[in-house]
């Protein structure tokens, strides 16, 4: 008996020290395979279709990695600020909407659906997180919507990752831990479920803070908190 009960105390104990280490250990991972000249296969056709859609790659959607798309990789990058060598590496595919982020922790990884909430919700934090909650959907339904527009890669974390798109990536935002009871994951969660509070809406701006000349050239659809939506 009492060796009995040692065992469920061991147990406990280890569960315990297993769910405080995954608690303390979560993180992002990638799982986009880089790609360079002389690879073969569907993650090389994946890739030189989207190059395609893009106006980067003029060649046969064929699988196979030659000097062809090299060359539409190294235009892409450049055109992008990534780092321009041809190879296309993770960060390279996911701009391109190219696999997807998964979080790590608490001893297995997240599936796919809880991945996508969390890195939406992250976004909406880096972003939205002093809005109205109904701007922070809004947010996540502007990401949501570049997912479903051919103009922008197909994946939310292509979308988020895309270089230049959001501050919330480049300042390092995105990375900010969050409450699991925020609002902005609730947010997200309502994003996910289909509410879009910006009408099929593609961008947002702070008019105060905005420096993009461009942005001003979008026509203002709503106004929520201190962000304008447009098309």
């Amino acid at each position: 008996m009492k060796t009995f009960i040692k065992i469920v105390v061991f147990c406990l104990v280890l569960v315990f020290s297993v769910t405080a280490i995954g608690q303390d250990q979560q993180y992002y991972v990638s799982t986009a395979q880089s790609l360079k000249i002389g690879d073969k296969g569907q993650e090389v056709k994946d890739m030189q279709q989207e190059l395609k859609n893009w106006g980067y790659y003029d060649g046969k959607v064929n699988g196979i990695f030659d000097s062809n798309t090299f060359a539409s990789v190294l235009r892409y990058q450049r055109t992008y600020g990534l780092n321009a060598n041809g190879i296309a590496d993770e960060t390279t595919l996911l701009t391109m909407g190219l696999g997807h982020i998964i979080e790590t922790g608490q001893a297995y990884a997240a599936t796919k659906q809880t991945s996508n909430e969390q890195l939406l919700a992250r976004a909406i934090n880096g972003e939205a997180r002093g809005e109205p909650f109904v701007g922070q959907v809004a947010v996540g339904a502007v990401i949501l919507n570049r997912v479903k527009n051919s103009k922008f890669p197909k994946t939310i974390a292509g979308v988020i990752y895309q270089p230049g798109a959001f501050t919330a990536v480049a300042d390092g935002q995105i990375n900010v831990p969050i409450d699991p009871k925020s609002t902005v994951v609730k947010a997200a969660r309502d994003a996910l479920a289909g509410w879009d509070p910006t009408g099929g809406c593609l961008y947002y701006w702070n008019p105060a803070t905005a420096t993009s000349k461009w942005i001003w050239s979008r026509k203002v659809q709503l106004k929520i908190g201190k962000h304008w939506f447009g098309i």
